[in-house]
């Protein structure tokens, strides 16, 4: 199998160039470096084609479109000058693999850490994340998820206006770069999940609907103009992201990717784009024999996404749960405005952990309609959760982190609350040292009208907040540098006890069956509401943890219900060690009450 879409060079050395351009009547590839033209012959269903020797790994070219105008190629793999400019040819199998090897990480086995490539290190580059390999794998992480790298305008994004789905950005390194990274990961025993977006294109440098019919006015989403994948012409458009979703596995080796907001991807097909990525994986993976993971963020519970193509679903591995990190939150103490106010806090925690999704089948206030379903026949290394990502701390207005937000024993408990779920736990970068520089919305628009649009439209939709101040200006250099972690808190106390403590929930998230098995029918969690506090079981036999979490600001004591046995503790986040005011609870279960520190998590284990 290899890549359908605009140059790619065969075994032979000549280049195979495919353009999906029903709009046109004519179509050239102009290669800029050597002034040359060479005309495309027509094809079938807009396609046009041609096979040439006179393309060559490095070539800039362009597509003249009915001998008027000349734009980069919508499939281009780099943009070396940016998105108004001319594309470069480049050869995928050039690189050099070393994973030959390389398995993917069983998925219940995934500890993920989202992060963001520009602000992630001091290069803000491919090769800076590559200098931090050391550090991740010190810390237990197994798998990076790394927000979308498709070539944006400028060189300061979160990367959700991108607008060439297969050109790695630039600044970054380009897909070399990328190649190398994945490579280095897979050395070192770490998968690499990658973020991509199907639900929409960013506005500047956006030319798709110069060639052809990728979008549709039948739909409205947030972001403008809705992808056309269910329209007249729409099959061009379906190849064009399937084609993308297979090349990240296929030349990139990327292990798993993380669909953004499928519930903007509006289609009404037979067979929906999503599954149509997953069949067409199917057969990669067949072909191949290597693994990969499917994973989505949907503002939906809906199992039909994550439920197997054999019963009716679309068959993806993986969903973000939003709903858990909202329920957390609220518990934590945070307010209950917006999407929150569907939340009461520690019930809503108490029944994610049992149920996953809360509302699956109940009537939310929020969205004033009855909503989800239930997800009793999912398991639990179908759901991803958190207590922060860049979306929840980005989308305020500040930008604040969660070690802003909440005490430092919160901190702590919070992370328990996270690494004790029957779901796949996932950081997001900084947290794990309580990073105190915000995480802010930024952008790097070229065209002044569009970052004065942003610019005005990120102050007017914070606007009752005036009270905090005013929305930092997205596309200033200053919100951007504002956002970059701070590599040297990890030498200074209370951050390094923090990572110690990091790094040992997940050394013990692995390690114990109770935790890693993620069999939800062995999961129990009750809520004792006068005391704040919400006790949790996981696992049953010599397996049985129980863990148990105050999250009110006072001492509690509590006596667990037991059914026998000897219980020893594994867990106290009140530990000095941990940078905490010392533990009270008790070494052992004896049948007494336990004392239990303000902010804090206690976990026992059955021996």
């Amino acid at each position: 199998m290899s890549r359908k879409t605009g140059v790619n060079f065969n075994s032979s050395g000549s280049a195979e160039v495919r353009l999906w351009a029903p709009k046109c009547t004519a179509v050239s590839i102009v290669i800029e470096n050597k002034q040359a033209e060479i005309a495309l012959q027509k094809k079938t269903q807009g396609f046009w084609f041609i096979q040439t020797n006179d393309i060559k790994p490095g070539d800039r070219y362009k597509f003249l479109l009915d001998q008027k105008d000349a734009w980069p190629d919508p499939a281009s793999l780099s943009q070396p000058d940016g998105v108004h400019h001319a594309s470069e040819a480049i050869d995928l199998a050039a690189y050099n693999w070393t994973d030959n090897h390389w398995k993917n990480i069983d998925q219940e086995k995934y500890i993920l850490y989202e992060l963001h490539v520009g602000t992630f290190s001091s290069r803000g580059d491919f090769k800076g994340l590559e200098e931090k390999l050391a550090y991740l794998k010190k810390l237990g992480i197994n798998a990076i998820e790394i927000m979308p790298i498709a070539q944006f305008p400028g060189n300061r994004n979160w990367g959700y206006d991108g607008v060439f789905p297969f050109a790695v950005q630039n600044s970054y390194g380009g897909p070399a770069a990328l190649q190398h990274l994945v490579d280095k990961c897979h050395q070192n025993g770490m998968g690499v999940i990658l973020d991509v977006v199907y639900n929409h294109l960013g506005p500047e440098g956006n030319y798709l609907d110069i060639f052809g019919h990728y979008f549709t006015d039948k739909y409205n989403t947030p972001w403008g103009k809705a992808i056309n994948f269910d329209d007249g012409w729409c099959d061009g458009v379906r190849e064009y992201f399937i084609e993308n979703a297979l090349m990240w596995f296929r030349d990139f080796h990327i292990d798993a990717l993380r669909l953004d907001a499928v519930h903007a991807i509006k289609d009404l097909s037979p067979k929906h784009l999503l599954k149509e990525i997953k069949e067409q994986v199917d057969l990669l993976m067949q072909a191949s024999g290597r693994r990969h993971y499917l994973i989505v963020e949907m503002d939906l519970n809906d199992t039909r996404f994550i439920n197997p193509i054999n019963k009716c679903g679309y068959g993806l591995d993986a969903q973000w749960v939003d709903e858990f990190h909202h329920a957390l939150r609220v518990a934590s103490g945070n307010e209950q405005t917006g999407y929150y106010e569907d939340f009461n806090g520690l019930h809503h925690l108490a029944k994610s952990y049992m149920d996953a999704y809360v509302y699956d089948g109940m009537y939310s206030p929020h969205r004033k309609k009855m909503f989800g379903v239930k997800a009793s026949g999912n398991p639990g290394n179908q759901f991803i959760v958190f207590s922060q990502n860049h979306d929840q701390v980005g989308n305020r207005m500040l930008g604040e982190r969660t070690s802003q937000l909440v005490s430092f024993e919160m901190q702590k408990l919070m992370a328990g609350a996270v690494f004790c779920s029957p779901f796949l736990p996932m950081l997001f970068m900084g947290e794990e040292y309580g990073e105190t520089n915000p995480f802010l919305y930024f952008v790097s628009h070229t065209d002044e009208a569009l970052a004065k649009a942003v610019r005005e439209g990120r102050r007017r939709e914070f606007a009752s907040f005036h009270g905090e101040g005013e929305a930092p200006d997205p596309n200033a250099i200053e919100t951007f540098e504002q956002s970059k972690l701070q590599w040297q808190l990890l030498e200074q106390q209370p951050h390094k006890a923090l990572f110690n403590y990091y790094k040992f929930l997940i050394e013990t998230r692995k390690s114990e069956p109770a935790l890693h098995l993620l069999d939800r029918k062995l999961v129990k969690a009750e809520v004792e509401k006068e005391q704040q506090l919400l006790i949790l079981e996981r696992g049953s036999a010599n397996n049985k943890l129980i863990c148990m979490m105050n999250f009110s600001k006072q001492p509690q004591r509590f006596e667990p219900a037991s059914e026998g046995g000897h219980y020893i503790k594994l867990v106290d986040s009140a530990a000095v060690q941990w940078n905490g005011p010392g533990e009270t609870a008790l070494a052992t279960l004896t049948g007494e009450k336990i004392a239990i520190q303000p902010e804090s998590i206690v976990i026992y284990k059955r021996v």
